[in-house]
């Protein structure tokens, strides 16, 4: 479908920038070192720049505090690491570290709503402009990427392709259901929380602190409702 354009180039560009990546993994361990805490930097400001465009801050940290419990209670990190695995013994990667690789790229390219945007573009007005922007830069940090972590980031292309896609195919319903201001707000929440995971995956890539970010993205959804509760809620007072 002519909709899902922009989601599949996002995926492609996630692919191509990955086997461009293969042909870096010779370099020396000092520049790939210094590589992966340059990119963990950029993520780490691009997180704060993110988490600054909440306009409610209390959401953000309600939402993280009860998605960190629900993530924890349902090991959201640890079966994507036994998927990530899964893919190394089917792939046979000698390496190792495929799982990591794969956990961190995913969350990188999904969290965040400049996917959600592009894919609300594409299917409500077939424009795909956001998403090829968004395929520019994954695909370019992918190179990196793939050159410092490894083969696992490529999978990571899968999630981004069903989670946008998703959203593209349903938002012809979504529109009819969900008002434009209530929309902005929830876009805006979504930015506020998925800079503070940004911000986590950047401190993990550093090997600061080894957040298990994964379990944090419940709070999306959680945002969702409060933001939602709030707005249809607010009027009435």
């Amino acid at each position: 479908m002519l909709s899902l354009l922009g989601t599949a180039v996002n995926a492609l560009a996630i692919i191509v920038g990955s086997f461009i990546g293969l042909f870096w993994r010779n370099i020396n361990e000092d520049m790939k070192t210094t590589i992966i805490q340059g990119l963990s930097i950029t993520v780490i400001v691009l997180g704060i720049d993110m988490a600054l465009e909440s306009n409610q801050i209390i959401i953000v940290v309600v939402s993280i505090a009860l998605g960190a419990m629900l993530g924890e209670r349902w090991r959201i990190e640890e079966r994507m690491n036994r998927f990530g695995i899964w893919l190394e013994t089917k792939t046979g990667a000698q390496e190792g570290g495929v799982a990591a690789a794969f956990v961190t790229a995913t969350l990188v390219y999904v969290v965040g709503a400049v996917g959600i945007v592009g894919a609300l573009d594409s299917g409500l007005r077939g424009d795909h402009t956001v998403l090829f922007t968004k395929s520019l830069i994954d695909g370019i940090m992918s190179i990196f990427l793939t050159s410092a972590l490894g083969i696992g980031i490529i999978f990571s292309a899968v999630p981004v392709f069903l989670f946008q896609g998703s959203i593209t195919l349903f938002a012809a319903q979504i529109d009819r259901f969900i008002p434009p201001e209530l929309m902005d707000q929830f876009i805006i929440e979504i930015t506020g929380a998925g800079g503070v995971m940004i911000i986590a995956i950047g401190l993990r890539l550093l090997g600061i602190l080894n957040i298990r970010v994964a379990n944090l993205l419940p709070a999306i959804p959680i945002i969702m409702l409060i933001v939602a509760v709030v707005y249809y809620w607010t009027p009435a007072i």
